[in-house]
């Protein structure tokens, strides 16, 4: 019998889609079912049908699965924020898990070792930021999230993943609308005044700040607000007004002006001070993110000799989080407040071997590749869209050992580890990380490592080095020319390297490189090439 809109169907839920929809069979047919758990007998109301598929709402539960629980959120179906509230925690990082294999594999066409996902020590209070769009319902002021694929507002004041000081933020801001007549933003015909509501935390400094994104550049009887708001919290530290006059769906504007306070709050992550201005980023979920730069720093593996490139370094998170055991962190960001903030990050710390540059993350590597700077790790955390093809190329082009490529998409986290993988660099591990438990994101840490697997390898073998001293064991000269040219950008002959190393009183056999007669005239090694020789042998502890 062919499946209709408004049939009601029994059905037995089988797995579960990424965004937290139970997938059942009728008839062959895949029926989506939000808010359902694995092994839950449901009735089903059958609300669209296409071709292969159908969507479907639960009208009742039959026999529920041993994985569902009882929300705690009243509007989570409303909201659509919590896709995963119904059920085990347990049961949403298996979901989570089978997600990023089946991406890796189904995309990307690679299947590196997969670890096992890391999960939160929480799944409520987690988020340290809350962008609120304010609406007018009546004399009702109604502050909360928009309903999925609109933009009405469903009212939720006490969000269970935000800090509990933020309902209270919300209903000062409540209080302060209706004594002061705001006027609240319609998106219809662009007039109101307040836009949006948006509060950032510092988890372990407990340092709070309030901004209000509005549609002009006052808000009426300012002083009130700022009393309102310190009356209800005292750990406020900024109190701050973003202008965004424009007819846009982005929330913030580029004009910020502080009303109270500092301009910035500031926490600690991975040991570190940071500070954290209205515009720049900062992981929301402060103690997962400790947890995803410690698989990040591991899989850099770094000993105090590399150079490591951050790329989409926002405010300098994880490139100083690594700077202690790195030679040097280069930092690059297309936001001009974020890399303000990472140079006063690494200067209030006492990081000295760090540098950031302001620009598109590509055109920087291109601009540092033709400098000759070679990373020996390059560390890449872009935004949901993933990287761009001339982004890939060029960070393969400069030849670093690692790649860590840190991913809030695994869809596109594989797109990219398949180009990555034509360009010789092979994925070897990825560890799901839940920084954001109940929703239906993941992030994913990624190891890429360069494998020349498609080439032979050509080695310049000289004959002597069959017959090497002890010093002389410790590197090859092949070993040395490749260390300088990864390190230095510059190519070294055995002629060079030969030279530097009786300048070391490194032994060399007497009939070794000398002239073919007395009066000729042999090239000495230019002193850049000196230089960057020495340090090579230093690394192979062939000189002190």
């Amino acid at each position: 019998m062919e499946l209709r809109k408004n049939d009601r169907i029994n059905l037995r839920i089988e797995s579960c889609s990424s965004n937290g929809s139970g997938v059942g069979r009728h008839n062959g047919m895949a029926i989506f079912v939000p808010a359902t758990a694995v092994g839950d007998e449901i009735t089903a109301h059958i609300l669209k049908v296409k071709k292969n598929y159908a969507f479907a709402k639960v009208e009742s539960i039959i026999s529920p699965s041993a994985d569902r629980i009882q929300p705690g959120c009243p509007v989570y179906l409303r909201c659509g924020g919590c896709v995963f509230s119904h059920m085990s925690y347990d049961a949403e990082k298996e979901i989570k898990s089978n997600h990023v294999k089946e991406c890796f594999r189904r995309i990307g066409g690679v299947e590196p070792v997969f670890e096992p996902i890391i999960g939160g020590d929480s799944d409520s209070r987690y988020r340290n930021k809350a962008q609120y769009p304010v609406a007018v319902d009546g004399d009702e002021i109604k502050t909360g999230f928009y309903s999925p694929h609109s933009h009405r507002v469903i009212h939720c004041p006490d969000c269970l993943l935000q800090p509990e000081e933020f309902s209270g933020i919300l209903e000062a801001f409540s209080d302060y609308i209706k004594e002061n007549s705001v006027s609240v933003y319609d998106e219809t015909t662009h007039r109101g005044l307040l836009r949006h509501i948006y509060i950032r935390k510092g988890t372990a400094s407990g340092e709070i700040m309030v901004c209000a994104v509005i549609n002009g550049s006052r808000l009426p009887d300012e002083e009130k607000l700022v009393r309102t708001l310190l009356e209800k919290e005292s750990n406020i530290k900024s109190i701050i007004i973003n202008s965004n006059t424009k007819d846009t769906n982005v929330i913030l504007g580029e004009k910020c002006r502080t009303l109270w306070g500092s301009d910035c709050i500031t926490d600690i992550l991975c040991g570190l001070k940071f500070r954290i201005s209205p515009l720049s980023f900062y992981q929301v979920n402060r103690n997962q993110a400790e947890k995803l730069y410690n698989k990040a720093a591991e899989y850099a593996d770094l000993t105090g000799r590399e150079t490591v490139m951050d790329l989409y370094c926002g405010a300098g998170t994880i490139g100083l989080s690594m700077a202690k055991n790195a030679k040097e962190i280069i930092g690059v960001e297309i936001v001009p407040e974020a890399i303000e903030d990472a140079k006063i990050n690494a200067e209030s710390n006492g990081i000295s071997n760090a540098r950031f540059f302001c620009g598109d993350a590509a055109q920087a590597a291109e601009m540092l590749k033709n400098e000759g700077v070679r990373p020996d790790v390059i560390i890449l955390d872009p935004p949901r869209k993933g990287c761009s093809p001339e982004m890939i190329k060029t960070a393969a082009e400069m030849m670093p050992d690692r790649i860590v490529y840190v991913s809030c998409d695994p869809a596109t986290l594989a797109r990219d580890c398949g180009i990555f993988k034509d360009l010789g660099y092979t994925a070897i591990k990825a560890t799901p990380v839940d920084m954001f438990p109940r929703t239906g994101h993941v992030e994913t840490v990624c190891l890429l490592s360069k494998l020349n697997t498609k080439h032979h390898i050509e080695i310049d073998l000289d004959m002597d080095e069959l017959d090497l001293t002890d010093a002389e064991k410790k590197a090859t000269y092949q070993e040395i020319k490749e260390y300088v040219l990864e390190h230095s950008g510059l190519k070294v002959s055995t002629l060079n390297i030969a030279q530097i190393k009786q300048k070391c009183g490194i032994i060399e056999r007497d009939c070794y490189n000398k002239p073919k007669s007395d009066d000729a005239k042999q090239p000495q090694c230019p002193p850049n090439k000196e230089k960057a020789i020495k340090e090579a042998l230093k690394h192979f502890g062939m000189i002190k």
